[in-house]
């Protein structure tokens, strides 16, 4: 079994480098990738330089941030081998600064909304100094959920964080929408071309889990702008059904294959390494044709 998406304390997860690899050791994993968020930090932790706990193979990867359309989605670069060129192109655009601004705005916005919808929150009570490399938005929705008021404005919201924040807070459609700001953003083409600069190959990630009307047609849309080299095709956010399209559209199309748990720890306590929600279980076959 493989695992090529976990999120570590370099960004928005809650385990060590060494939590992970000691928790993928036990499951006896074949090949993982910890991809954080717009680093490769997680590959200068002493545990993975002088590796003594993880016996499979350790697949250098990152999950890079990108618009396209004034949309937000992900980016996931593998077989990264110059990873001082993400980490200095990265600084461009989420140096501490800019993370500082964008969650301070981001909680602003949302406590706007949250005070025009009627919802019932205490300040005081959402969690603060965390880390610029987590979202607040989280922490806000917890804070939300709590009280059991909310539930019936909120809607199906309530019962999904996912929800929230892809169909609700990142939708220009929904009266959750917290818009546009003024922080410069890396655009799709841009971050494609940058993994491949840094010697990687880029992944679309998760594509169910934008919610978009026409997962596929959007993916068509990405490449006829910029060619992707493959697709997240397991993830937990799909169906069966949804994995088996991702499938079908990769292989018609000449694309790689990866999947992953997308593993947070506590912050996303019903996904496991390996498993995510109890619907993934990923053979190595899936990515023999492009790991190094």
């Amino acid at each position: 079994m493989i695992d090529l998406h976990m999120h570590s304390v370099y960004s928005d997860g809650d385990k060590t480098v060494e939590e992970i690899l000691k928790m993928c050791e036990d499951k006896k994993l074949e090949y993982i990738s910890i991809t954080d968020h717009n680093t490769c930090a997680a590959y200068e932790d002493k545990n993975i330089l002088n590796n003594n706990i993880f016996s499979g193979k350790i697949i250098k990867g990152v999950e890079m941030n990108a618009t396209f359309e004034n949309k937000n989605i992900e980016i996931l670069g593998y077989n990264i081998n110059r990873p001082k060129i993400i980490e200095d192109w990265s600084k461009r655009f989420f140096s501490d600064e800019v993370l500082r601004k964008q969650q301070e705005d981001s909680k602003n916005k949302l406590l706007r909304i949250c005070d025009r919808k009627g919802l019932i929150y205490d300040e005081s009570a959402i969690k603060k100094d965390i880390p610029l490399t987590d979202y607040i938005t989280i922490y806000i929705y917890k804070e939300l959920i709590r009280h059991e008021e909310n539930y019936k404005i909120l809607g199906e919201f309530a019962n999904s964080l996912n929800l929230f924040i892809r169909k609700g807070l990142m939708n220009p459609e929904s009266e959750y929408y917290t818009g546009s700001d003024d922080i410069l953003k890396p655009n799709y083409k841009d971050v494609i071309n940058i993994i491949h600069e840094a010697g990687g190959l880029a992944f679309l990630a998760h594509p169910f889990e934008y919610r978009f009307n026409d997962t596929i047609d959007f993916i068509e849309k990405l490449r006829k702008q910029k060619e992707l080299d493959g697709i997240e095709c397991f993830h937990p956010s799909a169906s069966e059904k949804e994995m088996n399209m991702l499938l079908e559209y990769a292989r018609k199309n000449n694309l790689y294959i990866s999947g992953g748990s997308d593993y947070h720890g506590k912050k996303k306590p019903d996904v496991e390494i390996a498993i995510g929600k109890g619907n993934l279980s990923i053979g190595e076959e899936y990515i023999r044709e492009w790991i190094k």
